[in-house]
């Protein structure tokens, strides 16, 4: 059929915003699947952003809505509009409007919402500004609002359940034993594959109608997920145990990442070499480092609020144990100065920015500008809703070095995989709404099911990973550390909780938040370690606010946009008159 040149100006604007709705749900929505992972130092933020952009544009265009199941079809009926399909396609531009101009503010306010719900009040906005009340899905039987009000309160409380069980676990199996790294080894490989096993349930079940997997049965999905996690077991055992034996229990610091490939040999591998003068001899990082504890507290004489930067104290800490009177008497005045003090360097001026050459230096530190932030420090940084982080902080059990170490690389797979998955199906919280113009506007009709261009979804995969790149850090700062203490074994409890509260929404249905499974998961671990108060409770009501407030906003919005559009006086038809 012919193009519906009529609304050449909707589809032009649909994808305008469209693009902006997808830039948001990469700035807000993918931190939640690696706030905990740059938070607890298991990946730095420039690889965060690396994992992200593979796994995220590859869902979005391998896995993402072949066939969109759109918004439109759950809440507002599309034979509604069968007489008029460009108010239909209208009514998808305004959606995006509403959903994409409060996702920016905010993303702009640090404000954690969920883009799912987002859209969702947009259709029901336009919804009841068009066919009415009567004719949008409220009640839980129709899949409506009553479900998305109800999960509020649903999915953190699951995922919090389970994430606190998963900890308490690791806690009392693992970490709290005389000799972790040891049973850490046992339990590592049985992690990976129930890890593997459930992330591989999380696309094949929530991913099914675009992977074509609706024809199979269960014996067919069981020897996918139980093959799957039994694969990554066997490689787990024959290649990373060896490594991280001579790593962790050999303290072999000649090994390097890529030895892991030799497997069994490395047993073979002989006596670790004595280091020459000068090596580094850190096997691995303090993943607790400018954390202090309350014996640290109480140690320093410091009241709690004075202090600006633990991380530094703890260095000053070795000299006032083992420095030369002069250093001894340096590293006082240090650790008596403001975090703002210690920060203040002198700066040679490099002149003024137009220079041939600072232009060159300019665009790059403004293309990098996501990227360079230290999120952990922008944590630390004094707010209303920070609370007493120090306070905080101390109240969460440090744990052995080198078992939180195993856990790191669980963490990676939990967050690659849940963002693989967030690509796949969230995008379509963006491109959903704008396959619809599209339809309209290319074939001048409506159906309740239609075909994604592979475009479509190469652009709001676009959309995502520039968003992550540009102001992904914004949410990220204000989740993680500033919610509880993250270590690598907490932020693993915490994604695992969220993916597995994800799979079971899925399979029964219940329109869940990405958003709100990870804060839960967050404060059932919080409160695994026995006090209240090692949770920000300011931060969970800031959580809850953004969720109650994106439905009716975004519906608020797109609703008087539509009702101001198609109501407003035909001025040419005046004139002719």
């Amino acid at each position: 059929m012919a193009i519906y040149h009529e609304i050449d100006y909707i589809f032009a604007l649909g994808m305008i915003f469209a693009f902006l709705d997808a830039w948001n749900i990469g700035a807000n929505d993918v931190a939640n699947s690696f706030a905990t992972s740059v938070s607890s130092r298991s990946l730095t933020l420039a690889q965060a952003m690396m994992i992200a952009t593979v796994m995220e544009f590859t869902g979005a265009l391998t896995v993402g809505a072949r066939v969109s199941d759109t918004i439109r079809s759950k809440i507002v009926l599309p034979s509604a509009f069968a007489d008029q399909p460009g108010v239909l396609a209208l009514g998808m531009l305004c959606a995006l409007i509403g959903s994409s101009t409060w996702l920016t503010v905010a993303t702009f306010i640090g404000l954690p919402v969920s883009t799912t719900h987002c859209i969702v009040g947009g259709v029901i906005g336009m919804g009841i500004a068009t066919v009415g009340v009567d004719n949008v899905a409220w009640g839980w039987n129709d899949k409506g609002v009553a479900q998305i009000v109800a999960s509020w309160v649903i999915a953190p409380a699951i995922a919090g359940c389970f994430a606190a069980v998963i900890f308490s676990v690791t806690k009392y199996g693992v970490l709290k034993r005389s000799n972790p790294v040891k049973y850490g080894f046992i339990m590592v490989p049985i992690y990976f594959g129930i890890t593997s096993a459930i992330l591989t349930m999380l696309i094949v079940w929530k991913g099914a109608a675009s992977l074509d997997l609706d024809d199979w049965n269960a014996a067919q999905i069981c020897g996918t997920i139980f093959g799957v996690a039994g694969a990554v077991m066997l490689i787990v055992i024959l290649f990373f145990l060896p490594w991280l034996h001579r790593k962790l229990v050999l303290n072999d610091w000649t090994l390097r990442g890529y030895h892991v490939f030799l497997g069994p040999l490395l047993l073979k591998r002989g006596p670790v070499p004595d280091a020459p003068e000068g090596a580094n001899l850190d096997i691995v990082q303090d993943y607790y480092r400018g954390h202090a504890t309350r014996e640290d507290l109480e140690a320093a004489h410091i009241n709690e609020d004075t202090i600006k930067d633990m991380e530094h104290f703890r260095a000053q800490k070795e000299v006032l144990e083992s420095g030369t009177p002069d250093d001894i008497e340096a590293a006082k005045a240090k650790i008596a100065a403001s975090g703002k003090a210690l920060a203040d360097v002198e700066k040679k001026d490099a002149g003024p920015w137009y220079l041939p050459k600072n232009i060159g230096k300019m665009m790059l530190a403004a293309f990098l500008h996501g990227v360079t932030k230290d999120v952990i420090e922008e944590q630390n940084r004094d707010g209303r809703l920070a609370g007493n982080m120090v306070d905080m902080h101390a109240r969460a059990a440090h744990f052995d070095n080198k078992a939180e170490h195993l856990y790191s690389f669980l963490q990676v797979l939990t967050a690659a995989t849940s963002s693989f998955a967030h690509g796949a199906n969230d995008v379509s919280n963006a491109i959903g709404p704008l396959s619809t113009i599209f339809l309209v506007w290319n074939t001048g009709t409506i159906a309740s099911k239609a075909p994604v261009p592979l475009w479509v979804l190469a652009y709001g995969g676009s959309g995502i990973v520039i968003g992550l790149w540009t102001y992904g850090y914004n949410i990220m700062r204000n989740l993680g550390n500033r919610l509880t203490l993250m270590s690598p074994t907490r932020g693993f409890s915490m994604e695992l909780g969220s993916a597995v509260t994800v799979v079971m929404a899925t399979r029964l249905s219940l329109p869940v938040s990405t958003t709100q499974c990870i804060v839960g998961a967050t404060m059932g671990v919080a409160l695994c370690n026995g006090d209240y108060r090692a949770l920000n409770w300011r931060m969970v009501a800031w959580c809850y606010s953004g969720w109650i407030l994106t439905l009716p906003i975004a519906g608020i919005i797109s609703g008087c946009f539509m009702g101001i559009i198609i109501n407003a006086p035909t001025w040419s038809g005046m004139a002719a008159a």
